[in-house]
């Protein structure tokens, strides 16, 4: 308020000192300003925040008469000329306080990762990923009875649980915490062992994590 107040009465001491008839019959730029066309938007510097119209500092276009009637006794705004303008911005470089930008930091604790950990664990754990693949038709004829296995006609790798595991359960994790030492070549259930930190406590009576995975015919 003070800053704004210390600009005020610059601009009133101006206002003040001027005459509104120079010796030479021109009129004052200040009331010069406010005339022209009844339609015609003014151009003003204003001094302090006005609502649904500016920041002290902005140059807004309003009504004449608005100005000329509101703004100007008030000393709220001024005309948008060069002396005027100058003394806007010098006056804003003394008083106006610089807004400093707080920044938060958010210390996360080891308990805290640690619990995310564990739910993630824990969402792996108890939930199925399933994927659907083509399988190899051609095998599939030769079959010679109906309990053998359906082959696929391309095998599932680490690589591709990593990224179902990413979309389908929202975890991320990395090949190396997926036990896979041979591809699924064929459609059925599979209990994947997961390798996951020691620090992460196991459900009682679990000796593993596992990656329930279920691959069925496209």
């Amino acid at each position: 308020m003070s800053s704004i107040q210390c600009g005020r009465n610059a601009i009133r001491q101006i206002v003040q000192g001027a005459s509104v008839q120079r010796s030479d019959g021109a009129v004052h730029p200040l009331f010069h300003a406010c005339q022209g066309v009844r339609y015609r938007k003014l151009e003003v510097i204003l001094t302090t925040n006005i609502e649904k119209l500016g920041k002290a500092g902005e140059t807004v276009k309003v009504a004449p008469g608005y100005f000329r009637n509101h703004l100007m006794p008030k000393l709220l705004a001024v005309p948008n000329i060069e002396k005027y303008a100058y003394l806007i911005s010098e006056q804003r470089k003394i008083y106006q306080p610089q807004e400093v930008e707080e920044v938060k930091v958010v210390t996360e604790t080891v308990k805290n990762k640690m619990k995310e950990y564990e739910a993630a664990a824990k969402r792996l754990d108890n939930a199925r990923l399933v994927l659907r693949r083509f399988i190899n038709v051609e095998k599939l004829r030769t079959r010679a009875t109906k309990d053998e296995p359906i082959e696929l006609r391309s095998p599932v790798i680490k690589e591709e649980l990593v990224s179902e595991v990413a979309r389908q359960l929202c975890v991320e994790i990395d090949p190396e915490n997926i036990h896979l030492p041979n591809p699924l070549t064929n459609v059925g259930e599979y209990e994947v062992p997961l390798r996951l930190p020691k620090s992460i406590p196991l459900p009682e009576g679990r000796i593993q994590w596992t990656l329930n995975v279920k691959v069925r015919c496209k």
